[in-house]
């Protein structure tokens, strides 16, 4: 991907992925290394859990408004919010971003609005 400057940034752009799908065993994988809980690794256990299946849940400024299961097929779209130069440092600026991740169905399984560091174009 071609680096890319503030200047190249617009309220209201949007960004959009490829698509993946999610793999049961990567689901796996991923919580055993980083939320290793019953419901995220254990089959029987996740059907048991109020998630109904593997993966689910959610947080405060993160959201994860659906659950997504294994054979997903997850996409990613994203769209600048905010363009804005730093006042401190004039070789930078920030760029607001709500980024979805959405299933095949269009739905959204991820949702989180981040603040991204962007440099300046050079004079």
């Amino acid at each position: 991907m071609a680096e890319r400057y503030l200047e190249d940034f617009a309220v209201g752009q949007t960004f959009g992925s490829g698509r993946l799908v999610v793999e049961e065993a990567r689901i796996k994988t991923f919580a055993a290394e980083f939320d290793p809980q019953p419901f995220h690794i254990d089959a029987e256990a996740a059907r048991q859990s109020l998630f109904g299946g593997i993966i689910g849940a959610g947080f405060d400024e993160l959201r994860w408004p659906r659950p997504v299961r294994p054979g997903d097929e997850l996409r990613v779209e994203s769209e600048v919010l905010e363009v804005r130069p730093s006042k401190s440092r004039p070789e930078q600026g920030m760029i607001k971003v709500r980024t979805t991740t959405l299933n095949q169905k269009g739905e959204p399984v991820q949702i989180f609005v981040g603040n991204l560091v962007v440099p300046r174009r050079p004079a």
